[in-house]
């Protein structure tokens, strides 16, 4: 074997784990690796303008393909603007190895200039961070980094001095063996046993699926149908579990619709299918509560469980299903579908009327178009705040179409650098950014990334000169906004100077037609559309005390439900009820 050093043996065990890209901004102390990712026929370098961009862009590439993907910092500020965008994909369970170059190897711990630790600096959003200090460690530490993002899901961290990489590697014997996917994990027979009795003995039973029902939605039905439960979803789990779901009952949540809420209250057993939901105000404590997930760290850290299941959603019900008694009785199902349509016609009937001629522009109505127009296998990014309830209630899952956002670690800006990631790991696929001005501001500059690679990324703009997520947290705890607000300014124009194509629509007329042209570009482009910054979301349930804090500061702002095609989805499943 050809000596190498130890910057060319970590881009070639990068290349082995599969890594196909390395996004990042070059610097000396990444130098050797940068050269060395030049010379190898395998990896490309990405160029961002921002390293926080390159971290969510590696972290959507990872959620898409399911394939071990990589983001690099040159030392101190170079690496520290990674942690953003590792945060998020760490959260999200995107198995991502972040290298973070370090400064000259003998000036660690001198206070050197641009010094930091990033063997600590990492800890908290990384399963494994650790430092090479000898060209002996490389291949182990970084085969067990792989291990750690691959194995465990989510990020690894491996720091190393421009120095250190410069030096020839240790000559390896054999290649290390690297994990490329995790395994399935199927319950043990007596848990599989003991749920099978709380099933069989529950008169009323509700599944709420997340992300981690990916995969599994044949073997959801199935066990819905047997035991004539409703199944609702967090945010993670709609892409997986709304399409061809004859008993849905819509998503719960600070952002829900429907009846997934009332279907968790009134069931006599909760199963948790996949999921670490976060607000427990809209989890009950009175039902007798079932959790099944993949993480055994997750299991009970919400809510008080009656039984903690630890295993895979798809391995647990295809052992489940099997087990449990059909229930024929159906009440309990059809009173939550029925519930589930007359919720969504009031919210639709609240807030549908003369859209196509409101200005400023109603940016439900921007979204259900999009939602017509966009590619039956589009990828989709969404901003968080507003952008992400447009996502939620208005795009249409079919098993197909992909929906990333910032749903765990609630980043601002992460829409267009998801997309980049998700474009450069399928050039051919629509991509799709939902971005808000606010967020599309912070990392602007990686619009440049767009044109440079020339990524046929789709940036729709809702342009409403506010934070307006903030603006709705601000109302209802009952202060006034404040400092939500920015200068209105022409992002259409920004994107043609920097070469892209790009329109900017004022009147609703014109949305479909901007919208079908911005699709049909062969390239990057802007769709720039002025929105209402009034159209405000509020969720399923909403406390008295929050309610008097919104009514304290506003009267006359527009309260919106609009969840856009669900509506012929639960009228779709009405159809389902046996008529009397």
């Amino acid at each position: 074997m050809a000596k190498q050093t130890v910057a060319e043996q970590f881009v070639d065990l990068l290349s082995r784990a599969g890594v196909r890209r390395l996004y990042g901004v070059v610097g000396d102390s990444l130098n050797p690796v940068t050269d060395a990712v030049r010379r190898h026929p395998a990896i490309e370098w990405v160029q961002v303008r921002h390293e926080e961009t390159g971290a969510f862009a590696a972290g959507a590439e990872a959620q898409l393909t399911g394939r071990l993907c990589a983001c690099a910092g040159s030392c101190g500020p170079g690496h520290v603007h990674l942690i953003n965008g590792l945060f998020d994909a760490h959260r999200s369970m995107a198995p991502v190895l972040a290298l973070a170059a370090h400064i000259p190897s003998a000036e660690i711990g001198t206070s050197f200039f641009q010094e930091t630790h990033p063997d600590r600096l990492f800890a908290e959003c990384s399963h494994y961070s650790e430092l090479i200090s000898h060209p002996e460690q490389m291949p182990r530490v970084l085969q067990t980094a792989i291990q750690h993002a691959v194995g465990l899901g989510g990020v690894a961290v491996v720091s190393l001095s421009g120095d250190v990489a410069g030096q020839d590697a240790p000559q390896r014997t054999a290649d290390p063996a690297l994990l490329t996917r995790r395994p399935a994990v199927r319950p043990g027979e007596a848990e599989i046993d003991e749920l099978a009795r709380m099933v069989d003995e529950a008169q009323a039973v509700t599944l709420f699926c997340g992300n981690g029902t990916a995969g599994a939605h044949e073997e959801v039905m199935a066990f819905a149908e047997r035991v004539k439960a409703p199944v609702g979803h967090a945010l993670r789990g709609k892409e997986w579990i709304q399409y061809d779901n004859p008993f849905d009952v819509g998503m719960s949540g600070l952002i829900g619709y429907g009846a997934a809420y009332d279907a968790m209250h009134e069931a006599d057993l909760l199963l948790l299918l996949g999921t670490d939901f976060p607000y427990t105000a809209f989890l009950p404590d009175h039902v007798r509560t079932v959790q099944v997930d993949i993480r055994p760290e997750r299991l009970g850290r919400r809510c008080r469980l009656d039984l903690a299941i630890w295993g895979d959603v798809r391995e647990t019900l295809r052992a489940l299903t099997p087990r449990v008694r059909e229930k024929s009785e159906r009440r309990f199902l059809d009173k939550m579908l029925r519930k589930h349509a007359d919720t969504l016609e009031r919210a639709v009937a609240a807030y549908t009327r003369d859209v196509d001629r409101h200005r400023p522009i109603h940016p439900e109505y921007v979204a259900s178009l999009l939602d017509d127009e966009a590619a039956d296998d589009a990828v989709f990014t969404a901003d968080t705040g507003m952008c992400t309830v447009w996502a939620a209630r208005y795009l249409s899952p079919n098993g197909r179409r992909r929906l990333l956002g910032s749903f765990n670690h609630g980043s601002m800006a992460n829409a267009m650098p998801q997309a980049i990631g998700a474009q450069l790991a399928d050039r051919t696929r629509q991509v799709v950014s939902l971005s808000g001005d606010g967020g599309f501001s912070m990392l602007m500059g990686d619009f440049l990334t767009l044109v440079q690679y020339d990524l046929p990324v789709k940036v729709v703009l809702f342009d409403n000169s506010a934070l307006g997520m903030v603006d709705a947290e601000m109302l209802v705890a009952g202060f006034p906004p404040y400092g939500t607000t920015y200068p209105h300014t022409d992002y259409a124009a920004i994107a043609r100077a920097a070469g892209a194509h790009a329109l900017r629509v004022e009147d609703p007329k014109d949305v479909r037609d901007a919208i079908r042209q911005t699709l049909d570009h062969d390239g990057p482009a802007l769709l720039d559309l002025v929105t209402d910054p009034n159209a405000l979301s509020m969720p399923p349930r909403i406390t008295g005390r929050q309610l008097a804090g919104f009514a304290t500061t506003t009267s006359k702002l527009v309260l919106n439900g609009g969840v856009g095609r669900m509506i012929q989805l639960a009228r779709s499943n009405l159809r389902n009820i046996p008529r009397p």
